[in-house]
C-alpha cells in the first residue's frame, strides 16, 4: 500500500470535524419488523480538514502537504483529537489501559487494540498506527521495561520470550488514524478564505 509515515499537521487537524461511520443494511419486512446487517466489521472514519484552517499560512501548509501526498495517491497519519489515546479522555496512557491478548506460552506477537465499552457490550478496534515512543506494555499487571518490540507502522507487539499461558497482556498508547485525502482537487480561493469561506477538504480512513 502507498503510505507515508507522516502526520497531517496537528494544528490544522485541531478544529476539523468528523468521526466514525458505519454501514448498516436495513430490510423492512411485511410484518413491520426490520432485519439489520452490516458488511463492515469496523467503522470507517471521515473528516473535513478544511475547518481546521485559520490563516493563509495554514493554507500554504495544507497545499504543500496535499502536493507531497499527490492527492489521493498516498495515505498519511491523522490525529483524531476526539479519540487518540488508549486512556480515558484527559488522562495519560498507562500500561493497563487495554487488554490486547492472553499468553499461551508460545505466541510472541499481539496486535494493539482499543475496546469501546457501553451497556455491557464491547467493540475491539485494531490500532495499526501507534505514536512512536508512546506504547507501554504490561504482562499480568507488571509493566515491561525490556524484551518487547513495538512496530509503530503496524501496531504489532513482539515479545522476545512469549508470555506464559493465561498471562494477560495489556497496553497503553497514543495513536493516529491511517487516512488519505478523498479528493484530487483543492478548490481554494484566497480571497474567499480571507472573507471567512472555509473550503471542504475531505479525508477518509483507509485499511492498512
Amino acid at each position: 500500500m502507498s503510505f507515508h509515515e507522516v502526520r497531517f499537521p496537528t494544528d490544522l487537524s485541531f478544529g476539523a470535524t468528523g468521526g466514525p461511520e458505519r454501514r448498516t443494511e436495513i430490510v423492512a419486512l411485511v410484518n413491520g419488523f426490520e432485519e439489520r446487517n452490516t458488511p463492515w466489521a469496523q467503522s470507517r472514519r471521515r473528516y473535513d480538514a478544511g475547518l481546521g484552517l485559520r490563516s493563509l499560512a495554514d493554507l500554504g501548509d495544507l497545499i504543500a502537504f496535499f502536493e507531497a501526498r499527490q492527492g489521493r495517491l498516498y495515505g498519511f497519519r491523522w490525529k483524531d483529537w476526539a479519540d487518540h489515546s488508549s486512556a480515558p479522555h484527559g488522562q495519560p496512557p498507562a500500561f493497563e489501559d487495554q487488554q490486547i491478548g492472553t499468553g499461551d506460552g508460545s505466541e510472541t506477537e499481539f496486535q494493539l487494540t482499543k475496546t469501546y465499552l457501553s451497556g455491557g457490550v464491547g467493540h475491539a478496534r485494531a490500532i495499526t498506527k501507534p505514536v512512536a515512543g508512546s506504547v507501554l506494555i504490561g504482562v499480568d499487571g507488571a509493566a515491561q521495561s525490556g524484551g518487547v518490540t513495538i512496530d509503530s507502522t503496524t501496531g504489532l507487539v513482539r515479545f522476545d520470550t512469549p508470555p506464559g499461558a493465561g498471562q494477560v497482556v495489556t497496553a497503553g498508547f497514543a495513536f493516529d488514524v491511517p487516512v488519505r485525502f478523498d479528493t484530487d482537487y483543492l478548490a481554494i480561493r484566497a480571497a474567499s478564505f480571507e472573507a471567512g469561506e472555509v473550503p471542504d477538504i475531505p479525508v477518509v480512513e483507509i485499511r492498512t
